[in-house]
């Protein structure tokens, strides 16, 4: 399998495997769509890792596969390939990427799925695309600049460069910069605390989070206000509630 789901702790690892450099090709594609819709359904996962191995998270697109692929090929495959990454995003958990390596087109749009992004010190991350004579087609375009903001996105897209680690960091394209070996440790780390917490709540903050920065505010605090009001009917915020009065702040238990 070109991809893998394993379940421990109440985190699900999606795990990439096809050396030798994770490349992305249609197989690979419609298997983490599949284990993305799988991690969703299951109950049993309550937050994410996605992880590509210890020397590589993705190196992009499998260019060769491209190569033989004309318009109409790319007309009927582009929306597989796009649902593929929206299937990632749209997760209703916690997610975050375990980036060591490269994170290279398809692979750096993988990783802007995530909610939260842990890289290695030695990582590299770029948008090449534009050196093929193409731009990004897995959500590149639109998920970067809403990550970064449109110029600095721009810049990543127009001159297809890679960016190392710091960088990535102060630009915002990562959330934290660890050494090689501990990236996947501290990603586990990161959503096997999360996986402790009140699962709904979760659910509704990310939906809230993102389906405000695709619409216009009055749109985003409604869908905030309505998941706020119904949080309300859940067994975690009377938990949540009756531990902070009886025990104080930041004590409950949500499993």
């Amino acid at each position: 399998m070109t991809v893998t789901l394993d379940v421990a702790e109440g985190v699900g690892t999606l795990r990439l495997d096809r050396p030798p450099m994770n490349a992305l090709d249609v197989a690979t594609q419609d298997r983490l769509r599949e284990l993305a819709e799988e991690a969703t359904r299951r109950d049993d996962v309550r937050a994410v890792v996605i992880y590509g191995g210890e020397r590589v998270f993705a190196a992009g697109a499998d260019i060769k596969e491209m190569q033989n692929m004309d318009h109409t090929a790319m007309v009927l495959r582009s929306r597989g390939l796009q649902d593929a990454f929206t299937a990632v995003a749209r997760i209703p958990k916690p997610v975050v990427a375990a980036i060591t390596g490269y994170a290279l087109g398809g692979g750096c749009e993988l990783a802007l799925c995530a909610d939260y992004r842990i890289a290695a010190v030695n990582a590299k991350l770029g948008q090449p695309e534009i050196l093929l004579g193409l731009i990004p087609g897995a959500g590149g375009t639109q998920r970067l600049p809403r990550l970064v903001g449109p110029s600095k996105a721009k810049d990543l897209i127009f001159t297809g460069r890679m960016v190392k680690a710091d960088e990535a960091l102060a630009i915002g394209l990562v959330d934290r910069v660890v050494p090689a070996a501990e990236v996947y440790e501290q990603a586990h780390t990161w959503a096997a605390k999360l996986a402790q917490g009140p699962a709904v709540a979760l659910r509704a903050a990310k939906e809230a989070v993102d389906v405000g920065l695709e619409t216009d505010i009055d749109t985003g605090l409604a869908v905030e206000r309505n998941w706020f009001a119904g949080l309300f009917a859940t067994e975690d915020r009377e938990r949540g509630m009756r531990s902070f009065v009886e025990e104080g702040p930041g004590k409950a238990k949500f499993l």
